[in-house]
């Protein structure tokens, strides 16, 4: 009786895994802005849903709580090379090196833009205008309310329309969202 549960579980997280793969590894990639990165985080989110996967598919969004997983793996691949790239701008400070007349006025993309934002407002502008998830979706996927989705989406997208400037084009949110999307089609899934 246990190995006909099992086989059951184990088609189950199959078809999940062939469903949503592609499309956790691409917000992994626009959460870190790594794409080498962004297979190896999905698939470690995987193994982690793999690993409670009686009580991931017992939850009312499977998907939402699968990219809350990603997220918090993104997260915390970010702070540690936030943390590395202190470290080793420490060991280097006593060798200072400066520019002169720095290129500002060259063009921002939208990955380096979102990598500027702090990590809950580039995960609330990901979600909401790369995957088009809803603010309740977002919410749940974050595992924050829907007023931080709405607070945090709509500062991360004015702080994105300042990063960009002018010179690239975006104004708009509309604009902003479709800059995003775009920017994200090279994650290794598919929209």
């Amino acid at each position: 009786m246990r190995s006909a549960v099992d086989a059951v579980a184990s088609a189950e997280f199959h078809a999940f895994f062939e469903r949503h793969y592609a499309e956790l590894a691409r917000l992994a990639h626009l959460l870190t802005g790594e794409p080498d990165a962004a297979d190896d985080l999905a698939a470690d989110a995987l193994l982690a849903l793999w690993h409670r996967w009686d009580r991931v598919r017992a939850a009312d969004h499977p998907v939402a709580y699968a990219r809350g997983v990603v997220a918090n793996l993104a997260r915390t691949r970010v702070r540690t090379a936030v943390r590395e790239r202190r470290r080793v701008a420490l060991f280097w400070a006593q060798r200072e090196e400066r520019t002169e007349n720095p290129d500002v006025a060259g063009v921002v993309d939208v990955q380096e833009a979102l990598r500027r934002l702090p990590f809950r407002k580039r995960a609330c502008v990901v979600l909401r205008h790369a995957f088009d998830l809803s603010e309740k979706e977002t919410a749940l996927s974050l595992g924050v309310s829907v007023g931080t989705v709405k607070s945090q989406t709509s500062k991360g997208v004015a702080e994105l329309q300042r990063l960009l400037g002018t010179r690239a084009a975006p104004r708009a949110p509309r604009q902003v969202r479709a800059a995003i999307a775009r920017s994200g089609g090279a994650a290794g899934g598919t929209r």
